[in-house]
């Protein structure tokens, strides 16, 4: 099964009434947080024109690890979220309310 079939058929079992376990709920909610740190990573380093390994070096972490944490595989410290944010030469701003959250890197003012 495809990731589209998937979706839809997650989809089509919720518009039929299905409801999902608390623990899957909060799973799903962690994973969504990894995949949108993930990309407010990948948007940043892309914003200062960075590789992968020239983020790494700046944040004391290896290639490999910055690609996991950008692909959603990895929930980061709070240490290793502010050597990011250093990294980034940005702020980190994490939002959570309910069921939303939003998570950015704001680049430092010059």
């Amino acid at each position: 099964m495809s990731h589209a079939q998937w979706k839809l058929a997650r989809e089509r079992k919720i518009a039929e009434g299905y409801v999902e376990s608390p623990e899957v709920e909060a799973a799903r909610t962690e994973i969504r947080l990894a995949f949108d740190l993930g990309q407010a990573v990948h948007d940043r380093r892309a914003q200062l024109g960075i590789s992968q390994a020239e983020l790494a070096e700046r944040a004391h972490m290896t290639q490999p690890q910055i690609s996991k944490l950008e692909l959603g595989g990895t929930v980061p410290t709070l240490p290793l979220l502010a050597r990011l944010a250093k990294a980034l030469d940005a702020s980190l701003n994490i939002a959570l309310d309910g069921d939303t959250s939003t998570v950015a890197f704001t680049p430092h003012a010059a």
